[in-house]
């Protein structure tokens, strides 16, 4: 089944857009834009992880780098917000090609490069919590400026628009790494690294580039948590929740597809906020059915929930050749 054009990403981003319109509920808003961060962080996993193969577990050290960036260059060095924004997604980038550098050209992959991800982002989490600049273990707090101009404003509206302006872009960026000569080779070295290696493919380069893409889409995930949330610290900037999260949306919406990771995200939230409801005040039990739900999607449906829509889509597709064949037969 091929892949979904710009024109199916238009219209999924239009029906998304409308919700504001639709409601005023700054609980509904404030999910969504949860989500939709999730979503980010998710699709910035995916260029690496579901395309290229290389599973990160420290995707947290991008994360935390736009949002410290941002952060920084607002209170400290008093950089206008939007363009503090955009510099934190280049210090996420830089981050992202740094750290590539240092594992691809080493030759590390699989296990010994996840943990080399996980390894940088603790580092960092350790450093961010004793650093003077960026707050040490006090955090970073954003002076509250309700201006469009500060990246603030009266409502959540606009922060659910923005983000998903940015959940759109990114995925535009991974339809047209999917149709691309460069999303080949990534798929050829997810596939089989030595075998592209044989036909002439860079691998070592193609792998860094998609470290690169996939930091800077994370990093602006981090960079729109601190506008949002007004507050940074090392534990939330580098903790290993935001790597969780990053490669279980995929994981669980369709990894190595477009739309996978905000299907992901839309899902793994809203079963957060129902097993909450269903364990009540127990203590840990929303987790166990959290966990549980989680298990069952992965074991039935491999392929994530995109594929198994793509499955279901393509019986459908079969059932009705076969019957427009035996109507006209």
């Amino acid at each position: 089944m091929r892949g979904p054009s710009i024109a199916h990403i238009v219209l999924v981003i239009a029906v998304l857009a409308t919700v504001p319109l639709v409601t005023a509920s700054n609980v509904v808003l404030n999910f969504l834009v949860v989500a939709l961060l999730i979503a980010l962080v998710g699709q910035g996993w995916n260029v690496l992880g579901g395309y290229g193969g290389q599973y990160s577990f420290g995707h947290a050290a991008f994360f935390g780098t736009g949002a410290y960036v941002t952060a920084i260059l607002q209170m400290r060095y008093g950089v206008n917000a939007w363009i503090a924004f955009v510099l934190g997604i280049a210090g996420g980038a830089l981050v992202g090609a740094a750290i590539g550098a240092l594992t691809f050209r080493s030759g590390l992959k699989g296990s010994y490069f996840a943990l080399v991800t996980l390894a940088f982002a603790e580092v960092l989490r350790i450093l961010a919590s004793v650093a003077a600049i960026t707050g040490a273990g006090v955090g970073i707090l954003i002076t509250l400026d309700l201006r469009p101009q500060a990246f603030q404003f009266q409502s959540r509206a606009p922060f659910y628009w923005i983000v998903l302006a940015l959940v759109a872009v990114s995925l535009v960026i991974v339809r047209l790494i999917e149709r691309s000569r460069f999303g080949a080779w990534l798929v050829a070295v997810r596939e089989n690294e030595d075998a592209a290696k044989a036909v002439g493919v860079d691998t070592a380069r193609v792998k860094l580039a998609a470290m690169t893409i996939s930091a800077a889409i994370t990093a602006a995930g981090g960079g729109f948590y601190v506008q949002y949330f007004l507050f940074i610290d090392s534990g939330i900037a580098y903790g290993p929740w935001i790597s969780v999260e990053a490669l279980l949306t995929p994981i669980v919406g369709g990894i190595g597809t477009v739309f996978g990771p905000l299907i992901g995200a839309l899902v793994v939230k809203t079963l957060g906020e129902l097993t909450k409801l269903i364990a009540g005040d127990a203590p840990g039990l929303d987790l166990v059915i959290y966990g549980g739900v989680l298990v069952l999607i992965v074991a039935f449906a491999p392929r994530g929930i995109a594929g198994l829509l793509a499955d279901l889509h393509g019986r459908f597709a079969r059932l009705r050749s076969s019957v427009l064949e035996r109507a006209h037969g």
